[in-house]
């Protein structure tokens, strides 16, 4: 094997890194800020399905989720430029707008209907951007499965709140 063939490794430049992950975190904490106050009173007072996680967990699997966007993000946009790589990063940022919606429709408006609604159009551009981020850098769509899997169960979750408290 010739040691010296390129094997289109690029180094990793991790300032740049932490920044589209910490800055994907951050976005995702701003549409947290629907839930302030609104997690105690409104939303305590629903009917919720039995499947229902508790509260606490909501923080630490969107941190998660969210950094895995960034990492996915960093990854599609470190890849050499194209039309395919132009189309995967619209719908990244079609679908984030979309994810950031969400929590104020849902929370701050008091609209499970519409943000379930809204949430099943999010789930069909994450797997548009799955699809399209596959075709671009296939890590970065494997980094994108518990997104969908979690936007799956949240859901199922939205429409069964929405349904219980018709």
């Amino acid at each position: 094997m010739d040691s010296t063939k390129n094997h289109n490794h690029k180094k990793i430049h991790w300032p740049r890194l932490l920044m589209y992950i910490l800055g994907i975190i951050m976005a995702g904490s701003i549409s947290g800020l629907a839930n302030v106050g609104n997690i105690q009173t409104w939303y305590a007072s629903l009917e919720k399905p039995i499947f229902n996680p508790p509260n606490s967990i909501f923080g630490p699997v969107w941190t998660l989720l969210y950094a895995l966007m960034g990492l996915g993000l960093y990854m599609i946009w470190e890849s050499p430029k194209s039309k395919g790589r132009n189309l995967a990063l619209s719908l990244f940022f079609v679908q984030l707008i979309l994810n950031f919606c969400w929590s104020f429709i849902f929370f701050y408006f008091h609209q499970p209907s519409w943000a379930a609604l809204e949430i099943l159009v999010l789930w069909a551009l994450i797997l548009l951007m799955i699809n399209r981020f596959y075709k671009v850098n296939k890590w970065a769509a494997y980094l994108q499965i518990p997104y969908i899997l979690w936007v799956s169960f949240a859901s199922v979750l939205n429409i069964s709140i929405w349904w219980l408290n018709s």
